[in-house]
């Protein structure tokens, strides 16, 4: 059993294209080019308030993360105008989606969830919701009321999984292990909404046939859409000290591009790459340097690609990958 994947596929490679872009996506699941508009509904997270640990992930910041912890918290209505207001100057498109961004996402009330979704979707220009939650923090009523939500809309619902690694999960201070995503992912099969996974490249330990491990645990998965990230540290976490006291190393370019192009050989190729790096403002960001250039990050994944002759997918055996 697999997760629902969206049924508007794209064709993509017979587009001459290498992996299946979010953009590309949305251009076929929506008309046009769609925005996401960064929402803060004031949650917090299971390791920040003690009730798995304290301090929150090690390489976590939202403020670095997400836009919307940036400037102070206001309705959902207004932080939607605002947001609007900003991606139009810069996109000129009518488009978006709420997007329930920084800390834990479902970590509340059903009646707080509820209201929250709702009030982002009394704007007729949002044409959906993604939310962003932790593989523990998905009760199944949780689950419930996103379907619920699925039935009138769009909705992904994103998982930080991260990687399939206890150790990891262990370094990072994340509360739960890879069992808690088993479970997730065991309990959200079936249902109407899409399930993003992010996954994060080069933590500490970790080695190619690691990484590939959680490459090969996603493909069995086989969600809608998943989010790669390097890690990357940024101020006033616990892993900007680790760097500065030479404790964890940070990945090379060159490194990365090969690590994320033999991890998306091994995805189904109806996965939908909704990232390929993770950055932060400059003014936060303490390093890799290159993960500011977004840019040169996919013409050299792409280049890699053309290189090896290969694609999103060309690793992908589903008959192996099949789940029980």
């Amino acid at each position: 059993m697999t997760t629902q994947v969206s049924p508007h596929h794209v064709d993509w490679l017979n587009q001459g294209l290498r992996y299946y872009a979010l953009n590309v996506y949305f251009r076929h699941r929506f008309g046009g080019r769609v925005q996401k508009i960064s929402l803060d509904g004031g949650f917090t997270c299971p390791n920040v308030d003690g009730t798995v640990a304290i301090g929150g992930c090690t390489f976590c910041s939202n403020r670095a993360f997400s836009p919307s912890r940036r400037v102070r918290r206001q309705a959902i209505q207004r932080q939607i105008e605002e947001g609007i207001s900003r991606l139009r100057r810069r996109y000129k498109n009518e488009r978006f989606l709420a997007y329930f961004q920084p800390a834990t996402n479902t970590y509340g009330p059903l009646e707080k969830l509820r209201d929250l979704w709702d009030a982002a979707l009394e704007d007729p220009r949002v044409l959906g919701l993604v939310i962003g939650t932790r593989p523990d923090c998905v009760a199944d009523e949780v689950l419930d009321l996103v379907d619920q939500f699925a039935e009138r809309t769009y909705v992904s619902l994103e998982l930080g999984v991260q990687t399939i690694h206890d150790a990891s999960l262990e370094w990072m201070n994340r509360g739960h292990g890879h069992a808690a995503s088993l479970d997730a992912m065991r309990r959200a099969a079936g249902r109407k909404f899409d399930i993003s996974l992010h996954i994060m490249l080069g933590l500490p330990g970790e080695t190619h046939a690691m990484m590939m491990a959680t490459a090969e645990q996603v493909a069995r998965w086989h969600p809608a859409g998943v989010k790669i990230h390097n890690l990357y540290a940024v101020e006033k976490t616990p892993l900007a000290d680790e760097v500065r006291a030479g404790k964890t190393r940070l990945l090379e370019l060159d490194e990365y591009i090969h690590l994320l192009a033999d991890f998306l050989e091994r995805l189904p190729p109806d996965v939908v790459i909704e990232r390929v790096s993770g950055d932060a403002p400059p003014q936060d960001l303490i390093g890799p340097a290159w993960c500011l250039e977004k840019g040169e990050i996919i013409k050299r994944l792409n280049a890699e690609f053309e290189r090896r002759g290969t694609h999103q997918g060309a690793r992908y055996d589903a008959a192996r990958y099949q789940l029980d």
